[in-house]
């Protein structure tokens, strides 16, 4: 074992929280900081071109390679759970949706004890992370890190399906990141000059210009070394068998995500005592809470025939998708340049909530879409798809470790739709998309039922459920009074000294909506804590 240097701070993790980190810590030119990166580079044009999105996930490229046990409600499935291994983390591979969620997450996590992260606390990181395209707008930024621009995508399908909504009587949206969330919308993007702007774009590159920071790349983290309760470092290996401890003279901050974070706590010693003996790992720290509280969005998709083609069937035609893909990446321009996903939406099931229980995700591509030529394949038929996603599931999930090997994938049992409501809620949505799809305006548009069809509504969602991809919670902040919190309102482990976690495993519970926005915002403010400034003021809001 090689002793390496020693660093102000060690990051282990370059995703959404570790490379905004990264950037704001060592702008203080005499902070040192070292970040411990698993993945490699980002800079393949499959990641920088959106429109590479497709392949990145149905391939499984710069992934962990995730997948749950076997979920009982699905019929004994095993659901994909891809999170991002490579510069920028899950920022590098999804699909780059832009959403703050809704203003009441943030309150139901205040009102319980998460002091300091009401949304008037966290909407001035919101804005300093920002740079939205239409300029100086009320609670938008401009001049941030973080590209955000509204979806471009130019198909009249979107404007019809807005018009659609309306008339089955749900309200239209201009920003759902606004002072508006409620609606149905057009989806804001983190993309930057047509190429996608990852947390490793906006944060850590620009950064990486800097003597103060330390990136090691392809670098597996082992455990947090601990001196008793005090966390002193981190031991990791870039390949043999040798491995280097990493010195942190002042803390080691944990920023693996919402598998690997809890992971890496649990190798280290600090989880609940019961399981870390199952596999010979002596505990530094007892916390019941470590791998508890697994979450995700999950959905399912209905899906139309479309009747005529729209824009994106025609450009997946082999020679011209290598030339919008080319276009896109040498030049910033073109179709791959967009998600040909444009429609959102958060809707309420039932009249009286505090905040929508749905989401609606929109997919207007074939469910066939690989590229074709003329001679030696068919053009798919045209399809569309809308997926009414569940924003605040009750079912809880758990992480558990296989073994003490940092190498061994950990055991994810997410226990989807295990609590009834999660069930009725997803049927909700369903009906509600049906309704949706039934109005006048989709007329022109929509041909007959691809999916659920037939089929039993149990059975289709058994077989084609999925996640939406925003696991959190297995790191829970709480107050003291939480016997599961893992952290606390400051990111600091309980029983450990010098030891945070900054990621979207310390959300207490699900967000409404996609996650990375908020993962940044936080990681913005850890940074702050970190530094010891004091806080960006609250931002009070009329609600």
């Amino acid at each position: 074992m090689n002793n390496g240097k020693s660093y102000d701070f060690v990051i282990v993790g370059a995703g959404s929280a570790g490379c905004t980190l990264a950037n704001r810590l060592t702008e203080d030119p005499d902070v040192q900081v070292l970040v411990i990166e698993a993945g490699g580079s980002d800079r393949n044009p499959i990641i920088t071109v959106p429109l590479g999105w497709g392949k990145i996930l149905f391939e499984r490229l710069y992934d962990w390679g995730y997948f749950t046990e076997e979920e009982g409600e699905f019929n004994n499935r095993k659901v994909e759970c891809a999170r991002g291994k490579v510069l920028g983390g899950s920022s590098s591979i999804n699909a780059m949706a832009y959403v703050r969620c809704h203003r009441e997450d943030y309150d139901r996590w205040s009102r319980n004890g998460c002091t300091g992260w009401s949304y008037s606390d966290i909407l001035p990181y919101f804005i300093k992370s920002e740079d939205w395209e239409k300029g100086d707008q009320p609670l938008r930024g401009t001049g941030g890190p973080l590209t955000t621009i509204e979806n471009k995508y130019p198909d009249p399908l979107l404007e019809a399906w807005l018009q659609a909504g309306e008339q089955a009587g749900y309200s239209r949206t201009a920003d759902y990141n606004g002072h508006q969330n409620e609606g149905l919308g057009t989806l804001q993007s983190t993309i930057r000059n047509g190429r996608r702007c990852s947390a490793a774009v906006a944060y850590l590159r620009p950064a990486m210009k800097r003597s103060n920071l330390t990136v090691i790349t392809n670098a597996m983290a082992h455990r947090v070394v601990m001196d008793g309760t005090k966390a002193t470092g981190v031991e990791y290996s870039t390949g043999g068998n040798s491995t280097t401890i990493a010195r942190a003279e002042r803390e080691v901050i944990v920023a693996g995500g919402v598998i690997n974070s809890p992971q890496l706590l649990m190798l280290s010693g600090i989880g609940n005592s019961e399981h870390l003996a199952e596999h010979g790992i002596s505990t530094a720290v007892d916390l019941k809470g470590v791998g508890q509280n697994l979450q995700d969005h999950l959905s399912v998709g209905v899906e139309y025939e479309r009747i005529g083609d729209g824009p994106f069937v025609g450009t997946l035609r082999w020679d011209r998708l290598a030339l919008s893909m080319a276009q896109a990446y040498f030049f910033g321009t073109g179709f791959a340049t967009e998600m040909p996903g444009p429609l959102t939406g958060y809707i309420s099931s039932q009249e009286g909530m505090a905040q929508p229980d749905l989401q609606l995700l929109a997919r207007f591509i074939p469910p066939e879409s690989q590229p074709w030529m003329p001679i030696t394949g068919k053009k798919p038929k045209d399809a569309f798809m809308v997926r009414p996603v569940v924003l605040h599931p009750k079912s809880r999930g758990e992480l558990k470790l296989a073994s003490a090997n940092p190498g061994d994938h950990a055991k994810i049992h997410q226990n989807f739709l295990s609590d009834p409501a999660d069930w009725k809620t997803l049927k909700d949505g369903i009906a509600i998309v049906k309704d949706i799809a039934s109005q006048k305006a989709l007329d022109g548009f929509r041909g007959p039922e691809i999916q659920p069809k037939d089929e039993s509504l149990d059975e289709f969602i058994k077989r084609t459920a999925w996640t939406v991809h925003h696991p959190l919670g297995t790191c829970k902040m709480g107050p003291d009074s939480d016997a599961m919190a893992v952290v606390d309102p400051e990111f600091r482990v309980r029983g450990a000294e010098n030891l945070r976690v900054v990621d979207a495993s310390v959300f207490p519970d699900m967000l409404g909506g996609n996650i990375n926005a908020p993962t940044i915002a936080f990681a913005e403010r850890a940074a702050d804590l970190l530094l010891g400034k004091t806080p960006l003021a609250p931002i009070e809001v009329a609600a």
